[in-house]
């Protein structure tokens, strides 16, 4: 039983020795039609208004202290990555790349180690600064410096982890939900499938509030070393 349950983000599924389960991570470009790119429908016009919001909060969470101006792009393409994987893994029998800490800790480890060598290279006074709250008294300093060091040093993996558990809470609830339902009579049957429903909106509104979280709280990130 566990194994069946278990069976939608096993990432060693393969075809002649090749993991294609990972192929889901691009395979979602096939559905998009060429005219997206070339020709401005509504659906163009209505994602762009979207990243342009995104990029003027984004904009004020940096700041404008050492020429930050591009940096935005980052986080967008990370909320658009995210996102799109996120919606993938909501169609049947198409691996969730996102519930796996492969994909998210290779997002969120890198740009972490970049945030914080840049900041004690660039800014190395600030970075001790920050280690010490304003106004803490002598004798606790040692212990807040310490605070501060591992809440830094486990933000990747807060990051990462936060992510992987909350698309595979709700996918399993769903699969477990459905592999129930074999059992059931008829009148419930309905019952099941309006329940289903209402998770998968909910599934549909968790990856988007996740994908839009890891990328503020990335930006949040960057903004500390400047």
């Amino acid at each position: 039983m566990m194994n069946n349950l278990f069976s939608i983000f096993d990432p060693m599924t393969n075809i002649f020795n090749m993991p294609l389960n990972w192929i889901s991570t691009f395979i979602g470009l096939l559905f998009i039609p060429y005219s997206f790119w070339l020709i401005p429908n509504r659906y163009f016009i209505l994602w762009n208004s979207i990243l342009n919001k995104l990029h003027k909060e984004f904009k004020l969470l940096i700041g404008f202290k050492n020429n930050a101006k591009g940096s935005t792009f980052i986080f967008l393409s990370m909320f658009s990555f995210i996102l799109y994987n996120n919606f993938l893994g909501l169609f049947p029998y198409i691996f969730t790349s996102t519930s796996h800490l492969n994909l998210t800790l290779s997002i969120s480890l890198p740009m972490w180690l970049s945030f914080m060598i840049y900041g004690w290279i660039n800014n190395t006074q600030h970075m001790f600064i920050h280690m010490i709250p304003q106004e803490t008294p002598t004798i606790l300093m040692p212990f807040m410096v310490m605070i501060e060091t591992i809440s830094n040093i486990i933000r990747p993996g807060t990051l990462a982890v936060r992510l992987t558990a909350n698309m595979i809470a709700g996918h399993l609830l769903m699969t477990l939900l459905s592999s129930t339902g074999i059992n059931m009579p008829n009148y419930l049957i309905m019952f099941l499938i309006l329940i289903q429903i209402l998770l998968l909106t909910l599934e549909f509104a968790v990856s988007i509030i996740q994908s839009y979280v890891i990328s503020i709280l990335s930006t949040l990130y960057s903004s500390e070393v400047n």
